[in-house]
């Protein structure tokens, strides 16, 4: 299980060992220092299980116990290790969580390829913000929306104001957490800035020291360089008269770490959509629109003034919790398009072989130029516009508001089959 610090993985595998297993026996490499030695001096799976057992303080069961490996991306031998669980004792249950695995594998390393299943994990959803809100009722609503006419008053205007609260606390599962206990701005305040410094901790801790000074830097650059019209990420930005090259590998290690989304313009939307890809044009996100906001200084206050959480520093807080959303429905990073200076399109996707562009208004302005560009030039299917306006249909256009955002690929289908 791979997924950002503080994003909910240790808790994940507790749960589901406590509902599914008789006990759990929990390994933290980064705590338990002393574990690394057991599987450095062998490979011997049985030994390795004896050593634990006794660590444990309990038996460790096939098949009755849950194993979680904890940090893993800490110890190289128990990465290793996986292949000979897998090959000689594949009666126990092993599950493993790594917050930077994205760097551990990056790098040359034995690792147990074909061995080992993954499962990313991402900061909650709005949908999931809604459960853990107790909006049952507004989620049951939205699972029963069968067609693409307006959403009621009643239930758009609470839809609407659920989302201005998610874009105070993200979803990170502790900062909801502090909102849905304890109603408590200034805790969600404290719980975001905790995660921010541990994730600059990292940076000391785990990152090359050439590039430590660099990391906060781009870090702390990502509001300023969204605040810009076109978004476009330059190097200039993180600081002045530097050049791509001395900055490229702590870009690199920012987005193996999962904290950021480096999103690549694409020229053409074609397949492969890599062949499309202009490398040295991108922009980059956080990896929350919680995270980015209070990396921003913007204070929660926001949330009572009208749209403007939704259009800060140019719409970048709508436009990250969009791609937050994308990221969790389809398979590979989206895009952007843009034709010189004169066209842009804020994503595109690809569902099955059609390439679809996505817009993100932050208002009930919904005017574009680019867009309507793009559909003359490509002739697109289907196209979306993210907005604060109502659900509807115009041709190949279909307006979905922000608050539906995690149910894309359901209009997408709704539009499709009312085309037919």
């Amino acid at each position: 299980m791979k997924g950002v610090r503080q994003v909910g993985k240790t808790w994940l595998l507790r749960e589901f060992g406590k509902k599914y297993y008789e006990n759990t026996a929990y390994f933290n490499f980064d705590e338990q220092g002393e574990l690394k030695q057991y599987f450095e001096t062998t490979k011997d799976v049985q030994r390795i299980l004896q050593n634990l057992t006794l660590i444990n303080g309990a038996p460790i069961l096939p098949g009755k116990t849950l194993i979680i490996f904890d940090e893993i991306q800490e110890c190289n031998a128990a990465l290793n290790a996986l292949k000979y669980f897998c090959e000689t004792a594949p009666e126990y249950h092993i599950t493993c969580a790594g917050s930077l695995f994205g760097i551990k594998v990056s790098k040359p390393a034995a690792f147990p390829v074909g061995k080992v299943e993954f499962l990313a994990i991402y900061p909650m959803t709005f949908t999931e913000f809604l459960w853990a809100m107790g909006e049952e009722k507004l989620i049951q609503y939205i699972d029963n929306i069968g067609g693409l006419d307006p959403i009621p008053d009643i239930f758009f205007n609470q839809l609407y104001e659920k989302l201005k609260m998610y874009f105070i606390t993200g979803g990170m599962p502790e900062s909801v957490r502090a909102w849905a206990e304890e109603k408590d701005v200034a805790r969600v305040q404290k719980v975001l800035r905790d995660i921010l410094d541990a994730y600059e901790l990292d940076f000391s801790k785990h990152a090359e020291i050439k590039d430590i000074a660099k990391l906060g830097l781009i870090w702390s650059s990502i509001p300023s360089q969204l605040s810009r019209e076109n978004k476009k990420f330059t190097y200039r930005m993180v600081k002045e008269g530097v050049r791509a090259r001395e900055y490229e590998d702590a870009l690199t290690w920012l987005c193996n770490a999962g904290l950021g989304y480096k999103i690549y313009r694409n020229t053409k939307p074609g397949l492969p959509v890599a062949a499309y890809d202009d490398l040295g044009a991108f922009k980059l996100y956080a990896v929350d629109v919680g995270l980015l906001r209070r990396l921003a200084f913007l204070d929660p206050v926001s949330f009572s003034e009208g749209n403007r959480l939704f259009s800060e520093f140019k719409g970048a807080l709508s436009e990250n919790y969009i791609l937050q959303s994308l990221v969790t429905q389809y398979e590979g990073l989206p895009r952007y398009w843009s034709s010189g200076a004169t066209a842009e399109v804020d994503f595109t996707v690809q569902r099955g072989n059609d390439i679809l562009p996505i817009e993100v208004k932050s208002d009930e302005n919904v005017r574009s130029k680019s867009f309507a560009l793009y559909n003359q030039k490509y002739a697109p299917p289907i196209r979306v516009r993210f907005s604060l306006k109502n659900l509807k249909k115009d041709n190949n256009l279909i307006n979905i508001p922000l608050f539906l955002a995690d149910h894309l690929d359901k209009f997408i289908d709704l539009a499709v089959n009312e085309k037919r």
